[in-house]
């Protein structure tokens, strides 16, 4: 079942099954050991801070529709919430620059706590910017 980028909580489980186009991209650093980068994402519910490993950083591009099958969104050390494909997941590019989107909400900007009730499942605490602090909106 696909979901809408609005609908994902961080979890520990690769479940996150849905479509969206990336917006932009930033070039991982000459030095990174391990090739990664980030992209901004985004569907017509919701933007989302996407990483890209390693052929996923060449192959897609800003305009690129990409479909996730079994995709992760949890915390990533010194990069915030993220959104992934992880070790049992897999992305690929089903289209170019057809789709309909929004930069805000984006959901990597959003604070999650654990809920009280159920400690494996998280709630939303607060909103730590509209817009994505990695890459900010275009005049």
């Amino acid at each position: 079942m696909q979901v809408f980028l609005k609908d994902i909580v961080p979890a520990a489980q690769n479940n996150i099954n849905t479509r969206f186009i990336i917006l932009d991209k930033s070039r991982p650093p000459a030095a990174a050991s391990g090739k990664s980068c980030l992209a901004l994402a985004a569907d017509e519910t919701a933007a989302v801070h996407v990483q890209l490993w390693g052929e996923e950083c060449e192959a897609l591009e800003a305009g690129d529709i990409v479909k996730l099958t079994n995709g992760i969104f949890s915390y990533v050390r010194n990069n915030g919430l993220l959104l992934r494909a992880g070790k049992r997941g897999k992305m690929e590019k089903v289209g170019e620059f057809t789709v309909a989107f929004v930069e805000t909400p984006n959901v990597s900007e959003i604070q999650w706590n654990p809920d009280p009730e159920n400690p494996k499942r998280y709630v939303q605490n607060g909103v730590v910017s509209a817009y994505s602090r990695v890459f900010p909106p275009l005049p």
